[in-house]
């Protein structure tokens, strides 16, 4: 008889890397870059995207760091989890300390936010607190977003149309037409991410009660949501360019195609734990999108 051993627990490093869930980064980022690149031709402060990358980043680590503490205490995180390892729900990490931890991201972000506010106006206060404000309520507070079936709308909200008009106005002081545009798609890619994640976690959310848009819609509609997203993000990019908001090289995101109809395909074709190849594959969509439609903004000069 073979004895297997048992898997070997990952250090205290390696268990705050997974808190801060690396692969979710790129949704802090891309909206930066696009943001930025929509107005380049009119404008581009070095300093400023450099914060505003930061505390992007460090707003998309605490809002990771929420979702473990709440999820845990609000009991939608069990053994039973079909996504990658919760630190609180596994014990690797004490709530408390992710809670802690949650605190610190926040407030350095926070720190970094001063200064984007003194760069660029109380526009930029307004945004960072309801953006921090958002992280924490998503699964957080008596009436979270995630458990009322408001997450997509949080997410197209704070992680696609504010942080790119943002970012647009840190550098040039106002939200030009194309800025607004460019949100779009960084929104309508974003939100299909959690449309995956909650699509995959639709029976054990169901049975935690967290409420989440694929709970009261189902999954079919969900797999159609996930599809209309999508669909959406590409057909936006010759529109854009029909209206003047954008130049031909907008249109470099198309190359990503080749990448959405086979994820579009295992969406409609799966569930439950194998979905987590097509949420990988989603946020590497966003991110693929993202940076070549920020560099098709920025050689446009729109």
């Amino acid at each position: 008889m073979t004895i297997q051993a048992p898997s070997a627990r990952p250090s205290l490093l390696r268990a705050w890397i997974m808190a801060a869930r690396p692969p979710t980064l790129p949704a802090a980022v891309v909206p930066v870059l696009v943001g930025t690149a929509a107005v380049f031709a009119q404008g581009f402060r070095p300093l400023p995207f450099v914060a505003a990358l930061l505390a992007s980043v460090l707003i998309q680590i605490g809002t990771n760091f929420a979702n473990d503490y709440f999820d845990f205490h609000k009991g939608a995180d069990t053994a039973e989890r079909l996504g990658p390892v919760r630190v609180t729900q596994s014990g690797l990490i004490a709530p408390d300390t992710v809670r802690n931890a949650m605190i610190l991201v926040f407030g350095l972000a926070a720190l970094i936010g001063l200064y984007l506010v003194f760069a660029a106006g109380w526009p930029i206060l307004v945004i960072g607190v309801l953006s921090i404000a958002a992280g924490v309520l998503y699964t957080g507070g008596p009436f979270p977003l995630a458990y009322n079936g408001l997450g997509d709308v949080f997410v197209f909200i704070f992680f696609g149309l504010v942080a790119v008009c943002g970012t647009a106005f840190l550098h040039v002081g106002s939200v030009p037409a194309a800025a607004a545009f460019a949100a779009l798609p960084v929104a309508l890619i974003v939100t299909a991410i959690i449309v995956v994640n909650n699509l995959r976690d639709i029976d054990t959310d169901r049975r935690a009660r967290k409420h989440t848009l694929a709970v009261l819609i189902g999954p079919t509609a969900t797999r159609i949501e996930y599809l209309v997203l999508l669909a959406a993000a590409y057909l936006l990019l010759p529109l854009g360019i029909a209206l003047g908001l954008a130049g031909w090289w907008a249109l470099l995101p198309l190359l990503t195609l080749p990448l959405a109809v086979p994820l579009v395909r295992t969406v409609f074709a799966e569930q439950g734990r194998p979905l987590n190849r097509a949420l990988a594959g989603t946020g590497r969509l966003h991110m693929l999108f993202g940076v070549l439609f920020a560099l098709g903004l920025a050689l446009g000069g729109s």
